[in-house]
């Protein structure tokens, strides 16, 4: 006799939590041949050379990157995030789950500079984040996307990719005014990078439209882009899937298994269990805030907490 599906499977292997929003093309402004302006970027090999980050980090492949310790939010008299403490090592795709109102875009916000913890400390490549400005934590290495989409519509994608290597620029107020031979060589290396960034993402032919009149997909590909740009040690997705098709959610997987082979670090928060049950190494927990578990994905598919959160308590258990 076999057996039938538990609750862990009933919850990882959905297909979705939500239903997709529709997939809309927009009418193209002209396609752009990336061969013909620059004939290196039809090389895969060179893209992802060119993509990968150039930045010194002191963290070791396999060693923590970020810490957390005891991280706490607080709004008043909400508890948003309690006593979170956890890991990412360098090299690693990491998952943040848990279910609405778990705590998860609090904790990237606490992560990025968006909110100052009410309690504990962040730790990045080991320099401690409480008193660093968001721009400062952005030069240092961390870079993220949203759960709405932030790009400036009226910019192509190619200059929306462009402010993001600004970052790294070094050019001064006057050495951009009177275009110093810095600051023209940086332009001109930021427009070669950002349209070898484009290729990496699979969205380089739309280079010259305006980012408002790309289709959602292609929207969020672009974000990822543009924060790949300022050259991140780690990169936070977050919720990168959302109202994807499945066949849209396998590319992405692929994109961010091919990001982290590129030699960046990735946290990854994600309704879609499908989606992070196949692309993460690790992935934690949370559920009203604390931090319920943190394991392997294979352990945390059976671990009776998650699915509890998930799929809520029975009454006669609960008794």
């Amino acid at each position: 006799m076999t057996a039938g599906p538990g609750p862990g499977d009933a919850l990882f292997d959905n297909e979705d939590m939500a239903a997709p929003a529709p997939e809309t093309e927009a009418p193209s402004a002209g396609i752009v041949d990336v061969a013909a302006v620059d004939p290196a970027l039809s090389d895969p090999d060179t893209v992802a050379e060119v993509v990968a980050p150039q930045r010194e980090i002191a963290t070791g492949e396999g060693q923590t990157l970020l810490r957390t310790d005891g991280l706490s939010v607080r709004f008043g008299g909400l508890v948003a995030l309690d006593d979170v403490t956890f890991e990412i090592r360098r090299g690693e795709i990491l998952g943040l789950i848990g279910p609405n109102g778990a705590g998860k875009t609090t904790c990237f916000n606490a992560i990025t500079g968006v909110y100052k913890p009410s309690g504990g400390t962040v730790t990045f490549d080991g320099k401690p984040l409480e008193k660093t400005k968001r721009n400062e934590i952005t030069r240092l290495g961390i870079a993220r996307t949203f759960q709405n989409i932030r790009l400036f519509g009226e910019m192509t994608a190619l200059e929306n990719v462009v402010v993001g290597t600004d970052a790294r620029h070094r050019t001064s107020v006057p050495g951009a005014i009177f275009r110093t031979a810095r600051h023209r060589r940086e332009e001109r290396d930021a427009v070669e990078r950002g349209l070898a960034l484009l290729e990496f993402v699979g969205i380089a032919p739309r280079a010259v439209e305006k980012a408002k009149n790309l289709s959602y997909g292609d929207q969020r590909r672009l974000e990822i882009a543009r924060a790949l740009a300022t050259e991140p040690k780690l990169l936070c997705l977050d919720e990168p899937a959302a109202g994807f098709n499945p066949s849209e959610k396998s590319a992405l997987m692929d994109l961010i298994r091919k990001i982290r082979d590129d030699g960046f670090t990735v946290l990854l928060i994600e309704h879609d269990m499908r989606l992070v049950m196949g692309v993460t190494d690790r992935i934690v927990v949370l559920e009203f805030g604390r931090k319920i578990a943190d394991d392997l994905p294979t352990a945390i598919r059976e671990n009776p907490a998650v699915i509890a959160a998930y799929l809520g308590v029975p009454d006669d258990a609960a008794s």
